[in-house]
């Protein structure tokens, strides 16, 4: 077995690490924050926070009310989240197969991009009113291990049953499945090609996910479809799962050739 090659030397900067968490704090965030509050949820001294805020504060990436004396995410955050939406290859390309699969089969439908070394973001989303609020935007961030993506990233991208059990401890979950019963699902999505959680993300909630690979055979992005799991259940999961695999089959030799 050839031997892994370590990868490059990352050099830690504290201060873009602090300045983006900050930011990823205020925008999970339903209400302005402030310093001390944002310090003690990321154990900062307050002092750094504060000048952290102020630097963001006058690029625009975050406001600050004179009176309340808090910061929220500002507009200027968007110029930057629009560009790399409109850049995307994937978001550009799914999102109109998104559109057009949700209008078929009546299920919100998310694009999700891989962001190593622990998150999926979304990047793309077609919704369909519901009578409950589902907590998915674009720009939502979800460990790599979680719901029905999570269990196709178990399957492709994760070697050995050492990372597994790393990669499962700490996911929160309305229902978790115990490991065993986890397992057994992330090789029965390596075997069909499709991942399926069935109320353990969400009570109540189905959700699918299909795979998208890079030239090497890893997961990178994916498709999904949410819905409420007795909806779910009359039409039927591997009707669903066939459209969503067709509309991989579809836009992956595009995908693929953007890459170059």
């Amino acid at each position: 077995m050839e031997e892994a090659k370590p990868g490059p030397r990352k050099r830690a900067v504290p201060a873009v690490t602090r300045a983006i968490a900050i930011l990823r704090r205020l925008g999970a965030s339903d209400q302005p924050l402030g310093v001390q509050q944002i310090s003690r949820d990321l154990g900062l001294v307050p002092s750094t926070s504060l000048h952290i805020l102020r630097v963001l504060n006058d690029e625009g990436l975050v406001a600050f009310d004179q009176i309340t004396k808090r910061y929220s995410i500002d507009v200027g955050i968007l110029s930057i989240a629009r560009s790399a939406i409109e850049k995307n290859a994937f978001a550009s390309l799914i999102q109109p197969k998104l559109d057009a699969l949700t209008t078929e089969i009546g299920l919100t439908t998310v694009g999700t991009q891989l962001v190593e070394p622990s998150s999926i973001v979304v990047v793309a989303l077609s919704q369909v009113p519901l009578p409950f609020r589902l907590q998915v935007d674009l720009g939502s961030r979800f460990p790599t291990m979680i719901s029905a993506t999570g269990r196709c990233f178990a399957a492709f991208n994760t070697p050995g049953e050492a990372a597994l059990k790393a990669g499962f401890k700490g996911l929160k979950w309305d229902n978790p499945p115990d490991f065993e019963t986890w397992r057994r699902e992330v090789e029965e999505t390596r075997e069909r090609g499709y991942a399926v959680d069935q109320g353990n993300y969400l009570s109540g909630i189905t959700v699918l996910a299909v795979p998208f690979f890079d030239d090497h055979g890893r997961m990178v992005n994916g498709v999904v479809a949410i819905g409420i799991s007795e909806r779910i259940a009359t039409m039927g999961v591997p009707g669903i799962a066939a459209r969503m695999l067709a509309v991989r089959d579809e836009v992956s030799p595009m995908l693929l050739g953007s890459r170059g």
